[in-house]
């Protein structure tokens, strides 16, 4: 894809094109337009480094993720990290707060830049994204979920079987009446997946459900801890609450001593990650523990391969999850 076919499609000049990719004052709004819908409609990516690289290779990773409230992600940039530098390659992080224009922006910057590949976060992406990162033959992998029709590679885990897997084991434990606290749903497909492995848990093991006893928290101890309180008004015979994020289900169990709940024994806390605030709670957190580490590594090595012109011997990697019992939730009956 060339400029001359954007200015062709616009009905302008090439010079016009790259003025208003420049962001020139010389270009009237109106052409501005027509242009940006040009590019749009052709997946247009400029060479922001035309004429200035000695190789065809920058050696710069792309990576864009949710969210930096959240340390699991930065144990993700730190596997990654690790070993990209091992082979002298650079990682350029980008942060989309689970927003779709957000991310869009990072990736055009990104295959601006000519960046020898990207790794995206779940597998919800604008449509035109999508597109670009296809026709630009640059290696994409996308973590934290097994994606079902990855752009190219995927390494990740099934968050709907980790949440089901989670359910049951409250379930085992002798709760009852239980209740999930996810992050935002809207363009994330982790919460999607684990709000559904939720239902079919509660369905399987003819567990009751309701609305109430849904919530959502974005990421945060205070917005665990607000959540908590909103479930239980709602529900006083809640009997356990999994949130699906460490530092909310840290905020419940704050919330929770606040109010002079015991956990376990009046309400058993369940969380996700495996995160260190977790483990220094009192008391310390049940959780599902995913490999996130292990996931940057792997989702860097399969980038590696694919830039040296190799294929990776799984493109899609599951590296599985586990569910870790401890004080805030009671221990199942011998």
């Amino acid at each position: 894809m060339r400029i001359e076919d954007v200015a062709r499609l616009a009905g302008v000049s090439p010079i016009t094109v790259s003025r208003t990719i420049n962001k020139s004052d010389q270009v009237v709004e109106e052409t501005r337009r027509a242009v940006q819908k040009a590019i749009d409609r052709l997946g247009y990516i400029p060479n922001r480094l035309a004429g200035s690289l000695a190789s065809t290779r920058t050696r710069v990773i792309g990576l864009v993720i949710s969210t930096l409230y959240s340390n699991i992600f930065a144990i993700t940039v730190r596997g990654m990290t690790d070993t990209l530098l091992t082979a002298g390659y650079q990682l350029s992080l980008g942060v989309s707060n689970d927003l779709l224009e957000v991310e869009s922006a990072h990736v055009r910057s990104f295959l601006g830049q000519r960046v020898d590949g990207v790794c995206l976060v779940g597998g919800i992406h604008d449509r035109l994204v999508r597109r670009a990162l296809l026709q630009s033959g640059v290696p994409v992998v996308e973590i934290n979920n097994l994606v079902s029709d990855p752009i190219d590679m995927c390494v990740g885990y099934s968050n709907e079987e980790a949440s089901f897997a989670m359910v049951r084991h409250l379930a085992n434990c002798g709760y009852r009446r239980i209740g999930l606290v996810t992050a935002p749903t809207e363009n994330n497909d982790r919460s999607q997946a684990r709000r559904a492995g939720y239902r079919r848990a509660l369905a399987q093991l003819g567990l009751p459900f309701a609305d109430s006893l849904i919530g959502t928290a974005p990421y945060t101890v205070a917005q665990g801890a607000r959540a908590f309180a909103s479930i239980l008004s709602l529900n006083p015979d809640l009997d356990a609450l999994f949130l699906t994020q460490d530092n909310a289900a840290a905020g419940a169990i704050l919330e929770a001593k606040r109010r002079g709940v015991r956990v376990p024994g009046d309400i058993g806390i369940a969380g996700f990650d495996d995160a260190d605030i977790g483990q220094e709670m009192v008391p310390a957190l049940t959780t599902v523990r995913t490999h996130h580490y292990e996931m940057g590594a792997t989702a860097a090595r399969m980038l590696l391969r694919r830039i040296d012109g190799g294929a990776p011997p799984h493109p899609v990697v599951d590296v599985g999850f586990e569910i870790i019992p401890r004080g805030s939730t009671r221990p199942p009956p011998a």
